[in-house]
């Protein structure tokens, strides 16, 4: 089968703009952080719309976009995620974790709890889509993983910019969200996404705050 093709309508911008506009997006990705303490005001729709809008143009294999985003603002389906993520969170603290782990985890001051889950005005869970159905034909999906991870960071980059504040939150096992959301057996839960304005006296660990430098994440041949 051939594929028709277009010309890529490209602007190329003056260096000097360029320079700039790479520095302005570091500048504000830079001032992300993660929020565990969420206002429970609501949040415009059309933000959470725009946002998956951009994460659904994210490269990916075959063009297959594997991927599915399940928003919920239900008080009741978030109480049932919060129970079902507690019970896995649990078991993670007390018996899965490594000590070396729970020695990483303690500065951030973690455990079992999850409140963040029903405060917050909006989850995002997003489901990695191993093989898709065409015509009632399965269709395998390719590099999913890496295309999924792709689309979150963009989604997360653009509520960011957008003026909103987020946790990435992956409890082990997350099947119950198979459950809970009623998705299909061909989609895996990957990130739970909790997303609102921060609460008022929001606070973040002193040393989430330290990013390793230029010289430290680079190599130049």
């Amino acid at each position: 089968m051939k594929y028709k093709s277009e010309i890529l309508n490209h602007k190329i911008l003056p260096i000097k703009e360029m320079v700039k506009k790479s520095k302005d997006f570091y500048n504000s990705i830079n001032k992300r952080r993660s929020v565990r303490d969420f206002d429970k005001k609501d949040i415009d729709f059309r933000i959470i719309e725009n946002a998956i809008l951009s994460a659904g143009t994210a490269p990916n294999g075959a063009n297959l976009q594997p991927w599915h985003f399940v928003i919920i603002k239900d008080k009741g389906i978030k109480k049932k995620i919060r129970l079902a993520a507690e019970k896995e969170e649990k078991k993670f603290y007390d018996h899965k974790a490594t000590e070396e782990w729970l020695n990483a985890l303690k500065p951030l001051g973690t455990d079992s709890k999850k409140k963040f889950l029903e405060v917050a005005p909006i989850i995002i869970a997003i489901f990695e889509k191993k093989y898709s159905f065409k015509n009632s034909e399965r269709i395998k999906n390719y590099y999913v993983r890496e295309s999924v991870g792709i689309a979150t960071g963009i989604l997360i980059s653009c509520l960011h910019i957008a003026g909103l504040c987020m946790l990435t939150h992956t409890p082990s096992p997350m099947n119950f969200l198979n459950e809970i959301l009623s998705r299909p057996k061909n989609e895996k839960p990957f990130l739970l996404l909790v997303v609102g304005l921060p609460s008022k006296n929001c606070e973040i660990p002193t040393f989430a705050k330290r990013k390793k430098k230029i010289n430290e994440i680079i190599s130049n041949f």
